[in-house]
């Protein structure tokens, strides 16, 4: 089990150098110029000026010299300064970064509660109301974008009701009632989105297993249908539920960039949006690499889950 996760971790590096170089590139790539979005607030900023400011970002050398530099500044935990606020990348993310893992979790969960009892009563109510009600729920949470469901929540409860979500971030220090009810709706919003993918596995692959002769067998030993899915089934039927929470999680990281902005939250995805809107390039270069680690070492967890559930799998 060590020699594999070893190898994956060598596997992941480079993925992440990947991630990193494209991201480098690609935000230099973009129309428009830094230096002249600095200075478009002095009117009396000379062209001696643009250069000074550009040799002082480093933008004056080419990328590859950019992304040695930048690389070996990394090795020694430095991201860089902000081009704006002037404050390192790393103190950013590490105020920020805890706000949007906790609503990415607590998405996930909410989602998972909802996929996982309803994907069952789905198949061993196969072709009831129940199931009927069940997959059309899947299949609208799956076709609704989860931003314009946000943006749904926000205005017309004021409109119709006087009465709107929470949009100023309460945190754990000012009361854990009033964090819990702030982020209740942005991550229930997001998981209900995420869930309908999984709610789908879920029925599938319940429907598969309950098919089967040990299934039967089960059955014809006389025990009940809670304690043959509990017993026999579940195990079975969650490895490849298991991989689609996976991707989930990956989904939420990426869904908390609209969400974070729409609810007003402290986050890494609203810090990433208003970075790419400034051209930011530290900080997006820093949110784009602490991302890609995050959904790496995610997909490495579900991997290593697939053993605890089926033993016969075996990474050695």
């Amino acid at each position: 089990m060590q020699r594999y996760i070893a190898r994956r971790v060598l596997l992941a590096v480079p993925t992440i150098l990947f991630v990193m170089f494209a991201t480098f590139a690609m935000v230099r790539f973009v129309p428009g110029d830094l230096v002249e979005l600095i200075l478009a607030e002095n009117p009396y900023a000379t062209e001696q000026d643009k250069i000074e400011l550009r040799e002082r970002l480093g933008l004056d050398q080419p990328i590859p010299t950019q992304f040695a530099k930048y690389s070996v500044n990394l090795l020694k935990g430095d991201m860089g300064y902000s081009h704006w606020t002037n404050r390192p990348v790393t103190q950013e993310l590490r105020d920020r970064l805890p706000v949007t893992l906790e609503f990415g979790l607590l998405a996930v969960l909410l989602g998972l509660l909802v996929a996982v009892p309803v994907g069952i009563i789905s198949a061993i109510r196969q072709d009831t109301l129940a199931d009927y009600i069940a997959r059309s729920f899947a299949i609208l949470s799956i076709s609704v974008p989860y931003f314009f469901t946000a943006t749904l929540l926000v205005i017309f409860p004021v409109i119709w009701f006087g009465w709107a979500p929470p949009l100023t971030y309460v945190g754990w220090s000012e009361g854990p009632a009033g964090h819990l009810y702030y982020m209740f709706f942005p991550a229930f919003i997001l998981g209900v989105n995420l869930s309908g993918s999984v709610m789908r596995m879920t029925r599938t692959m319940v429907l598969e297993v309950m098919r089967q002769d040990y299934i039967r067998t089960a059955y014809a030993k006389g025990l009940t249908e809670r304690t043959v899915l509990v017993r026999h089934a579940m195990k079975n039927a969650l490895i490849p539920v298991i991989t689609i929470i996976g991707l989930q999680i990956g989904g939420a990281i990426g869904g908390t960039l609209i969400i974070e902005t729409i609810f007003n939250m402290p986050g890494v995805g609203r810090y990433f949006i208003s970075s790419i809107l400034a051209r930011d390039y530290p900080s997006i270069q820093g949110v784009t690499l602490v991302l890609a680690v995050v959904v790496v070492f995610v997909n490495l967890a579900v991997d290593l889950v697939y053993a605890t559930l089926d033993p016969r799998i075996s990474y050695s």
